[in-house]
């Protein structure tokens, strides 16, 4: 990966498609992400099928560049059927899409391409007609700040299905997108 001097140069931030050959790249993102910041909690058994999330490399996914690199990605998904218990709690419209799988790398981090991904996001979401979730561990305040600024709406607390290295269910806050 660039050095963070390379990636603060100035360069724009650019969203696009995720294709199949940004797979390689992505996790070594996480992987930097994981060692950075601890997200995930837990590095995954198969981290490229955690990076590709569900549908695999068919997923609805985009990538943000930075200098020609690839530094970050975030996915579009429907929500399970049954919803998960923090879907219920927040009482979500039918339809909503969750926002899932969302990094930055942390030389890129401050770029604005979290922020960019987001945008695209609620681009979508809005041309579909529809709202998006999306649920935070509540320890991770650079990421809880960026929902808030971004005017994304906070519905509910509630213990995450995934564990900490611990073995404990963290506690995670329920976001909605603006509008939802």
């Amino acid at each position: 990966m660039p050095s963070a001097a390379d990636l603060a140069r100035g360069a724009p931030v650019v969203v696009r498609a995720r294709r199949p050959a940004d797979l390689s790249t992505l996790v070594q993102v996480l992987r930097d992400v994981h060692g950075a910041v601890g997200y995930p909690s837990v590095w995954p058994d198969d981290p490229a099928a955690f990076v590709a999330g569900p549908g695999g490399e068919t997923a609805e996914a985009w990538v943000a560049e930075r200098a020609g690199q690839v530094v970050g990605q975030v996915l579009l998904a429907p929500l399970p059927d049954p919803h998960p218990d923090w879907a219920v709690r927040a009482d979500l419209p039918a339809g909503t899409l969750e926002v899932k799988r969302l990094f930055v790398y942390p030389g890129a981090q401050r770029s604005g391409a979290a922020r960019a991904l987001l945008t695209h996001v609620l681009r979508e979401v809005q041309a579909r007609d529809v709202g998006a979730a999306l649920q935070v561990n509540e320890h991770s305040a650079p990421a809880v700040r960026l929902y808030e600024r971004g005017g994304w709406r906070f519905r509910t607390r509630t213990r995450a299905a995934w564990t900490d290295p611990d073995g404990t269910h963290p506690w995670v806050r329920v976001y909605t997108s603006p509008g939802t």
